[in-house]
């Protein structure tokens, strides 16, 4: 019998060709991503879902804008643990858990959930279920894309929040965005409400501690006309910069400073960080 290694190696050759293609395929399969050039972030290189905005949440992530009709949305229930602390339960809706696309391309309606506890952000969820320390005493948990943006709506964070420590819960101010109410052995709110007017205008205190920011950012209804006034605690050396109106304010660490504007122009205008880059507040003026 003749041997002929030339055909052989032909054969070989073909076959792993074949092998080749068939991994390649292989590897297209239920987890969306997206290659993107050096020096591009993978959040800026997956923005066809939705629009994705400059603003920030505490952590750093991205807002990524989607119409509130289709927007998901979530609500939160809570109990005791026998053993201390809150078990939570989420129910959301046009949105489902993707643990196995985590890090993917943004999706609509997929994704993850992270909890903030005193709004700092602690864990990530991959279903509908968690567990909360003892000692938390305001509870937030906001929708996360696969690319890990925030879903948003008109410039707001998808998110609910409640309080576990049985003090009063503040209303939830008027907005377009889709319902993200929340609902616990407590009472519950999706945000910290806007501050009362008086006869001298609105004041709002403000802490920035690291990347926190307390109460957690949320938006300010104003009537045009009408005076704001900001008192701003911060860690750092820092500036802040009202959108739209162009003012500025200087921040040393550990010294409250105040700036105090008339609100004679009417949109949506946020209040943020220059150096650390922290929205801290939206101004929504009617």
């Amino acid at each position: 019998m003749t041997h002929h290694p030339r055909r052989a190696s032909t054969s070989l050759l073909s076959a792993a060709l074949v092998l080749t293609a068939a991994l390649s395929l292989a590897g297209c399969g239920d987890r969306p991503t997206t290659h993107h050039n050096p020096g591009t972030s993978h959040e800026e290189a997956t923005g066809s879902s939705g629009t994705l905005l400059p603003a920030r949440d505490e952590a750093g992530h991205r807002l990524r804008e989607v119409p509130a009709a289709t927007a998901p949305t979530v609500r939160i229930d809570t109990r005791p643990d026998t053993e201390g602390g809150w078990n939570v339960h989420l129910t959301v809706e046009r949105f489902r858990f993707t643990p196995d696309s985590t890090g993917g391309a943004a999706l609509p309606g997929r994704g993850h959930a992270r909890l903030l506890a005193d709004g700092k952000e602690t864990t990530r969820l991959y279903g509908a279920w968690g567990y909360v320390p003892p000692g938390v005493r305001t509870l937030t948990v906001r929708l996360h894309a696969d690319d890990h943006t925030v879903w948003a709506v008109e410039g707001a964070p998808v998110q609910a929040t409640v309080r576990l420590d049985g003090a009063p819960a503040p209303s939830t101010p008027p907005s377009p965005r889709p319902s993200a109410t929340a609902t616990a052995t407590t009472t519950a709110t999706v945000a910290p409400p806007s501050p009362q007017p008086s006869e001298t205008g609105r004041t709002v205190a403000l802490t920035i501690t690291g990347k926190t920011v307390q109460p957690p950012p949320s938006r300010i209804e104003l009537k045009k006309g009408e005076r704001l006034t900001l008192r701003v605690t911060g860690d750092r050396a820092d500036t802040l910069h009202v959108h739209g109106y162009d003012r500025e304010l200087p921040l040393s660490p550990g010294v409250p400073a105040t700036l105090t504007l008339t609100a004679d122009r009417t949109g949506l205008f946020e209040v943020e960080t220059h150096e650390s880059g922290l929205l801290l507040t939206q101004l929504v003026v009617r």
